[in-house]
């Protein structure tokens, strides 16, 4: 598992845009972070990463937001009001799966069980510093190095 540690939001956007530019078609990456952590923060630079220039919002109100840009799309999901399986196949997650799209999801720790075995997970902690962050990344439950 590869580790980083960045001080501003501005390079946890950075940490975000790297891992973008090294995803395919079909990546699922899952996002694990407390209130606060810089999951859309990171979320922003995996878009623009991977080739699509947009504005990334936060998906807590939508559960699912897209970025499209040529033949690239993003499906970035929030999970926080995920309570269970019903809920999970009202947001269509599964159906997405099913794309070429990459899927970017906030609050993977409600749907963990479901996760594909391959997703890349991203763990991003807060620390007594306010704008620092430790950014974990490793590809399925093993968290073998992604090399980001």
């Amino acid at each position: 598992m590869k580790t980083l540690r960045t001080t501003s939001i501005k390079q946890t956007e950075e940490a975000g845009e790297y891992l973008g530019k090294s995803l395919k078609e079909s990546s699922v990456v899952a996002l694990f972070g407390d209130l606060g952590a810089g999951k859309t923060a990171f979320t922003r630079g995996l878009v623009r990463g991977y080739g699509i220039n947009c504005r990334v919002f936060s998906p807590t109100f939508a559960i699912v937001n897209e970025y499209k840009e040529n033949s690239k799309t993003v499906y970035h999901f929030d999970m926080y009001r995920i309570t269970g399986t019903e809920d999970l196949y009202s947001t269509g997650y599964f159906d997405y799966l099913d794309t070429q799209a990459v899927i970017v999801i906030e609050w993977s720790e409600n749907i963990v069980d479901v996760l594909p075995d391959d997703c890349i997970r991203v763990y991003i902690e807060k620390t007594d510093d306010e704008n620092e962050r430790i950014i974990k990344a490793g590809r399925g439950e093993n968290l073998e190095d992604i090399g980001c």
